[in-house]
Order: C-alpha cells, then structure tokens, then sequence
C-alpha cells in the first residue's frame, strides 16, 4: 500500500515544455471507471492497492451505475465485501485482501469539478451523475485530480484489469528516462490467457480503412522492447502527464466509446511522443461491460455501432481526405455481415456510419479545457 502522507511538491510545468520529471518527489493519481462492473473493480482496486510505489492516490468514477456498484466498492473498502479472481492463476495479484478499512472520500460530479484544496485520502469515489462515456467519466477524475498541483502523472487504467505490484513505478521510470513523452501505455497481456499478448503500450492505425491492429514485436525480440510503430496508446493503461494534459488537454467527449485514445495522440503528435514501458504489466479481461470482444461475431451490437460511427467521426477530423475510403471499408464489412446471415450486425453499421455523416455536419469545434 503506498504512503500517503508527507507528499513533496512537484515542479510546476511550464505549458508546451516537454517532461522533466528527473529528481521529482512526484504524486500520481491512478483513474478507474466504472459502470455496473463492481466485481471487475474491488478485483483491480485489490490488485492497485499491492503496488510497489509510493504517494498515489485513486480515483474511482462511477457512470451512475445501475448495480448497486458504488454501494459495493464503499463496502469493499470497509473490509465487508472480498474480491474473488476469475482466474485462479492471476489470483496472487489480488489475494488475499489489503488490509482494511481503507479511508475513502466520497464525492458528487459538482464537488469533484469544484475548486479549492483536496484532501489526502488513499481512495476517492465520484458518482458522475449519468453514463459520459468513457472519455466523459475519465475526465472528471481527471479534473479532480488536476486539483492536486502536487499531482506530476495521471494513470488511467480499465476497471477489467488487474496489475503487476511493479507496473506503477515501471511505467514512471521510464517517464523519467524519455522526457519527451507525454503519453505511455503498458505491456497489456490478456487476463483469460496469461501468456498471450494484447498490446504492445498501443497499436498501429491504417488511416484509409480506420481499422488498427497491434504493434508486432517478432518472436525473437523481447516484450519489453519499443515497437517500430506506435500510433495510438491502449485505453486500458495510459499514464499522462501532467504538461500533456495542459497542453493537449482532456480527451475529447464526443466520441462516448472508443477512438478517445487515437483522438489523444494524433492532437499530441509533433508536441509529445508517445511511450511504451515494457516493465508494466496489466493483465486485461477486454470489454466486460459493453462487449468489446476482439472476435466480431461475439461484439455486441453497441460496440459495433459506436466503432462504426466512431471512424467517420475520427477520420473526418483528421484524415478528411481518408473518409472515402473509410465509408467504403464499413460498407463492405456490412455486406460482408449481411451475406453471412446477421442482418442485425449488418443494419447497425450502416446506420451507424450514416448517423456519424450527420454528427459531422453539426459538430461544433470541441472543448477540451481542463
């Protein structure tokens, strides 16, 4: 469990500069999202609250959950509720429990954007007051943490995952050895199969199709190497900076579900580099709550249809050349579903993309103001 008094103060960036976080007594906030995925959650917080680091402080933000969810992470927290490990060969990182109670500060959306001092407290719950999307609910813990001008990195980290006891100070050492980087992602390794690899901090992007795929590291180099190319860092572990966050700002709203991530990074492109710290590991159960399943035939339909919509959005802000194309490899995918038998998957991305079209011509410029 870190230490959670006696926090020195950290150097206050100057906007547009690149880190240096050499020699810093730093204090970082570690975000959790979480819509009616309790069980997910008390499983990370047990394994976040093992890490070896010291001066963290987490920040749990709830979507206005349907299940009970916040009721369960405060009886969590006192010591009555026990996390359970769906996979009993991980369960070393979340077992047996952290000693509780563990002192937590419980806040609205209103309280948690307001200015003023913070207290030091371990753990920190925010109801949002509604469902804002993944972007919209990180923000919010994002804009209490920014509170905090102690606060140096800002790691947001899926509920669905638990995490290696060196994946903090892994991923913050190497901050400290790359000062142009301003977003870093992890070793993602898959939650179910142990050994199998997800991402490599990111992925790559093929701007004509909007489609990505994972960096690729060959069989004879080691995990921990930096791929040839990243484009974009894997929502499930990315740690900001401080002075990216100033500079880039928050991640943008309108997207609700996916392409928030390559949003951050091609804003960031030509002021930050993206980072890959090979030493942090997370082990991933990928999309438990809304069915993000890398096998298409087990997504849900309301994963398709945000990724459908989603690529038109991404690609019409920055690739508006690309949109042709884009339209064109959605079509085709929905043909594909169509002459398959699922006319259901098949209708939903048509729609979809044709509802990004609309969303596109009456998008205003977006705010991304901490």
């Amino acid at each position: 469990m870190g230490c959670w008094a006696g926090w020195d103060h950290g150097k206050d960036y100057e906007r547009g500069e690149p880190n240096s976080l050499q020699g810093v007594g730093m204090t970082s906030y570690i975000i959790l999202l979480n819509w009616n995925g309790w069980k997910d959650t008390i499983e990370c917080l047990e394994s976040v609250f093992r890490l070896k680091a010291d001066d963290f402080t987490v920040v749990v933000c709830d979507n206005a959950s349907t299940d009970g969810s916040l009721d369960r992470l405060k009886d969590w927290a006192r010591g009555e509720l026990q996390s359970a490990a769906s996979n009993p060969q991980l369960s070393a990182l979340s077992s047996p429990p952290v000693l509780k109670p563990i002192s937590y500060l419980e806040l609205t959306r209103e309280e948690a954007e307001s200015s003023g001092q913070i207290p030091v407290v371990p753990l920190v719950f925010i109801q949002t007051g509604a469902n804002l999307g993944y972007a919209g609910g990180n923000n919010v813990g994002l804009r209490y943490a920014l509170r905090d001008e102690r606060a140096q990195l800002f790691w947001l980290l899926n509920n669905d995952t638990v995490v290696d006891p060196n994946a903090l100070t892994a991923i913050i050492q190497y901050m400290q050895g790359h000062p142009r980087v301003g977003l870093c992602g992890s070793l993602n390794l898959s939650y179910s199969a142990h050994r199998e690899t997800l991402a490599y901090g990111g992925g790559v992007y093929n701007r004509w199709t909007a489609r990505t795929a994972k960096t690729e590291q060959g069989a004879s180099r080691s995990l921990s190497r930096a791929p040839a190319r990243l484009d974009f860092i894997s929502g499930a572990s990315m740690l900001a900076s401080r002075s990216f966050l100033r500079e880039i700002g928050l991640m943008e709203e309108s997207y609700f579900l996916y392409f928030e991530e390559h949003d951050w990074a091609a804003r960031s492109k030509g002021i930050f580099d993206l980072g890959y710290a090979g030493d942090s590991i997370i082990y991933h159960k990928e999309g438990m709550s809304i069915g993000s399943n890398r096998n298409r035939e087990m997504r849900s339909l309301l994963s398709e249809k945000y990724l459908s919509r989603n690529r038109l959005l991404f690609t019409r802000r920055f690739f508006p050349l690309a949109l042709p194309t884009v339209m064109m490899t959605v079509t085709a995918t929905a043909i594909y579903w169509l002459v398959r038998g699922n006319a259901d998957r098949a209708r939903v991305m048509l729609s979809s993309m044709f509802g990004g079209l609309q969303n596109i011509a009456r998008t205003a410029n977006p705010d991304f103001r901490c």
